[in-house]
């Protein structure tokens, strides 16, 4: 298989986030997450139509949890048959693909980094456990940034690249990089009408790094934000277009 063929997605191992100052006594709970299933399933079907081989890593090689709230069927907007058709999916990769059991990133040496020719970080907010200060995949991050090879980050897929800051010269690797996630509106939407408590925000964190954040209503509305070999975008709603473009990247 040509070296391209190939691409590397990054899952967490957590399945819960750090909610802080929750309740009248203001303290900090675990709340149940995941990797958003949506910002999987279509990137990851138009990679595998593409002819893409796909490979899954994650700290520990922890089998991946989805966030109970991509799997209702509220976020598909009452469409069964995607919710379904994603669910299939991902219950395919687990047979074919060690979707259970992903590669740890300690395991994936640099030589074999060479053989991909992407990477994508799907989003939930899981990574913000345990994707941002990971050593491991700060060098795996490092190499696809170094390589200019296409990156795709969607939602809170973003919060990995600050891993890069915890290897080599210990520089945030996109700085100056016009980027799109998961925004402080939108977080902040999040905490006072689901959560009810306060989660590291993405996008301020990114920008106090040096990155350009490109936020608004045509992001929330799904338009992706591409610059070198980033492509990146906010939510769901972003999906279908950051495949459609990562996958165009991969084949350029």
């Amino acid at each position: 298989m040509a070296p391209n063929k190939k691409v590397l997605i990054i899952m967490s191992d957590a399945s819960s986030f750090p909610l802080y100052n929750t309740g009248t006594d203001g303290k900090t709970v675990d709340q149940p997450s995941g990797y958003f299933l949506m910002e999987l399933a279509k990137p990851l079907q138009g990679l595998l139509d593409a002819g893409y081989e796909v490979t899954f890593a994650s700290p520990e090689g922890k089998e991946p949890t989805p966030d109970p709230l991509s799997v209702s069927l509220a976020a598909f907007a009452g469409n069964y048959f995607e919710k379904k058709r994603e669910l299939e999916l991902v219950e395919k990769m687990k047979k074919e693909n060690g979707f259970s059991r992903p590669r740890k990133f300690s395991e994936i040496t640099d030589d074999e980094l060479k053989s991909f020719g992407g990477v994508f970080i799907p989003g939930g907010h899981a990574p913000l456990r345990d994707l941002g200060d990971n050593p491991e995949l700060g060098r795996i991050l490092s190499h696809f940034h170094q390589e200019k090879k296409p990156t795709a980050a969607i939602c809170h897929g973003p919060w990995a690249f600050l891993s890069t800051k915890y290897v080599g010269d210990k520089e945030f690797a996109y700085k100056g990089y016009k980027l799109t996630s998961w925004s402080d509106a939108e977080e902040k939407f999040m905490e006072t009408v689901v959560f009810r408590g306060e989660v590291d925000k993405v996008e301020s964190t990114l920008r106090n790094e040096g990155a350009e954040m490109v936020e608004g209503i045509s992001t929330s509305l799904g338009s992706i934000t591409v610059d070198r070999e980033v492509v990146s975008a906010a939510n769901p709603m972003g999906a279908d277009a950051l495949g459609k473009k990562f996958i165009e990247m991969l084949s350029a």
